[in-house]
Formats: C-alpha cells, structure tokens, sequence
C-alpha cells in the first residue's frame, strides 16, 4: 500500500489531517459488492488434557511449512491447499484466511477443506482446535516472543485483565464483504452494526473462561469491548462511516512504535498527535529517518492494531462472532451474506435489527436470554433462512443450516416458556 500520489510507504506524514484523509480514502472502497471471505480461528488445546499450557515448539512442528515467521523464525509460511494462510495469535490461537471468492459455494467449500487440513496438521502432535470463543480451561499466556505483542501486552495491562484475555484466550470468527458502491455503505456499515448484537447472542458460546462460569453468554464480547475502551467498543453511527472511522484512528492510541527492538509507544500519544508532530524534537526522533513523525507505513500498521466490532479495511471485516465448534461457522457466514446480498433486503434487515440495536452488552450478558435481542434473532433469523439461496450454495446446505438457525431459537424460546 502506498501513499496518496504513489508517495513511498516510508513517506513522513505532515499533520493529523493528510491521515485522516488517506484513510478515509483507503479505508472504504467503493464498487459493486461481489467478492466474500471468512476467516476461522481456534485456541489450541493438548487433546489429552485442554488445561494443560500450549507449548510454542509443538506448535510449529504440527504447523510446520505453514507456520507464520512469528512462530517460526524465516518460515516460508506456504499456504494451505485451497490457499489460506495460517497465522497465529500471541496465546496460540491459530487463523485460517483465504482469498476472497465472489462464489460464495467456493468459499464454503475451499475454506472447509483448509480447515480439515488444518486440524490435521494438529492431530499429528496431538493437539485440537477448541470449541469455543474464549479459552474455556486456561488463563491467558502469551507464546509468541515478537515485539508487535510484547508492546500491545504492555499496553493493554495497564488498562485491566481483558487486553490480554483478548490478545492470548479469544477466537473469532470474521466474515468479509464488500463496502459496496458509496451510495450504499452508509447503509451497509450501519447494518452490519445494527444487527450485531443479536448475532453475538445467536452465536455466543464463550461463558466460560479458565474453568470458571463468567456469567456472560460471550465473555469473547467482554474481553473485546474491555480492552481498549472506547476503540474496541461499537462506534457512534452519525455522519459519514469513512471520516468517523479517520477521526477514530486519529484519536486512537499507539500501541507500536517501530523503533528499535522494543516497540513500546508513549502513554498517551495518539496518532493524530504524531502526526501533528508530538515527537518531533524528542529523543525518540534522534536517528529517525522520518524525523520522529509516522510515515505511511506506520500509519498502516497502526489501523491493524485497532479491534473494533466492524474493521474497514478497504472491505468490512464482521469482528464480533464466536468462533464455532467443527462446521458451526457456515450458518453464520451464510446467514450473514444472505442478509446483506441485496439493498432492499438490508433495508428489511435493518427493520428487523430496529428493537436491539445498541444492545450490545446486553446482548453479550444474556445471550437470547434478553428479550429484545431474542426478539430480533428470531425475525432475523427468519428473514435470513428466506434468503439463502441468494448465496447459491446447494439445496441440501440451505435446509441444514436453517434448520440449525431455527433451532437455536426455538430451543430458547421453548426454555423461557418452560
């Protein structure tokens, strides 16, 4: 990625506004919604006991040349068969991401068989993926020793226990889709956002937490949102989804300063004040090239540092689903692109959303238990089996997967009755 006018990555960026303007500009692109993607992630367990501690070396020798050089020093991290990449998260937590596909059958397909290959490459040094949203046996430990983590860790303890619950125990689930053409993103931002909540609740499967009953249907959600308030919590929706998400990740503090070999930012600068020249004339200028102001790559890097529920990145990344047990992600990714695969059914969408909209933590303590946000799911849900065959996926998959879906209402509508 390059800088505006094909300026070099290392560029010095001169103030708070020319940031805000390249991410605005590179955050939301615009076109007609045609490409999907999805990226799975596990906590990895010992198959014989989940309680025990992962071990790093193990890891790499079941991940091998797929390993990420965060785990293997110069691996060539080749990609799985049907093209994901694995990486891995500071405790462990391993990620499948695979290209994008504008068939959404390919994606189900190509992503599945990666996945199986995956879990393969565990079981040859038995170890398995784990079932939940939140490492339900262990207390967060960070296995990787690179600087990016040794800084956030730093960072995020300074402000309570859930930065590292969040970096070390959590696994999400993402779904990916086109910002859509510029008519249409501010409807597909908010969208996304609106039905967040009852999704949490639909998909939440991480009350527990290193042995102990949280009493949060997604304690995910809880150590998400905790981390580094207000930046991982849902935005304020006003206005236009590019310059608030520039004027976000201008507020938003520095978590790495890549300079020398530890990455340790200042308490309290933001970007915004970097870029207006914070550093400059400090000793964390002498010997900077850039004159201690970021340059555009540091600013890149800094966007992936920040975790909101929904990540623009040129595409929005869906950040606030649990991570599903086996082929329970399907139901979620199908649901979801059904639901956003045409303007006039979002709009019905939205409708749907209206009554849990914002209810965002109660959705993520009680699950379907709150009463709003099971009435949203429910309606969703149905709105959302209706539609899809929209996503092309065959017959069969179409009744598995509502079936599913409808299943997890009933189920907790027939317990509250009870």
């Amino acid at each position: 990625m390059t800088a505006p006018g094909d300026f070099p990555a290392t560029t010095p960026i001169g103030s708070r506004v020319e940031a805000e303007g390249y991410v605005a500009m590179v955050c939301f692109k615009h076109g007609p919604p045609q490409l999907h993607g999805v990226e799975l992630e596990w906590t990895v367990h010992h198959a014989d006991d989940p309680h025990r501690p992962l071990d790093a070396g193990q890891l790499s020798k079941a991940l091998g040349v797929h390993a990420p050089a965060t785990l293997v020093r110069g691996s060539p991290q080749l990609p799985l068969s049907r093209g994901a990449l694995v990486t891995v998260e500071p405790g462990g937590q391993v990620e499948i991401s695979g290209p994008a596909s504008a068939s959404v059958p390919r994606l189900i397909e190509d992503t599945a068989a990666d996945a199986a290959e995956l879990f393969s490459l565990l079981a040859t040094e038995d170890l398995e993926p784990g079932a939940h949203g939140l490492d339900a046996f262990r207390p967060p430990r960070r296995i990787l020793t690179v600087p990016r983590y040794a800084a956030m860790e730093r960072a995020f303890g300074q402000l309570g226990p859930h930065g590292p619950r969040m970096m070390c125990s959590t696994a999400g689930l993402q779904v990916c889709l086109d910002a859509g053409e510029k008519d249409q993103t501010a409807l597909r931002w908010r969208a996304l956002h609106n039905l967040g909540p009852a999704l949490v609740a639909l998909f939440a499967n991480s009350r527990q937490r290193a042995g102990s009953d949280t009493g949060w249907a997604s304690a995910r959600t809880e150590a998400t949102f905790g981390t580094c308030a207000p930046f991982t919590e849902p935005p304020p929706l006003d206005g236009d989804p590019a310059e608030a998400w520039a004027r976000t990740a201008m507020d938003a503090p520095v978590l790495c300063l890549r300079r020398g070999d530890t990455w340790d930012a200042p308490a309290g600068l933001t970007f915004g004040a970097w870029a207006d020249g914070a550093l400059v004339g400090s000793d964390l200028a002498v010997g900077d090239p850039a004159g201690g102001r970021p340059t555009y790559d540091d600013l890149v890097y800094h966007l992936s540092t920040l975790f909101p529920p929904v990540r623009p990145r040129g595409y929005l990344e869906v950040r606030y689903l649990d991570a599903q047990q086996g082929d329970g992600w399907i139901a979620p990714t199908l649901l979801l692109t059904a639901l956003m695969s045409d303007p006039a059914l979002i709009d019905q969408a939205l409708a749907a959303a209206e009554p849990s909209a914002g209810r965002w933590f109660p959705a993520a303590r009680e699950g379907l238990d709150d009463k709003l946000v099971l009435q949203t799911a429910r309606d969703v849900v149905e709105l959302g089996t209706e539609a899809l065959s929209r996503t092309g996926v065959d017959q069969d998959l179409i009744t598995e997967v509502g079936t599913r879906l409808h299943c997890i209402v009933d189920d907790t509508q027939r317990r509250r009755a009870s």
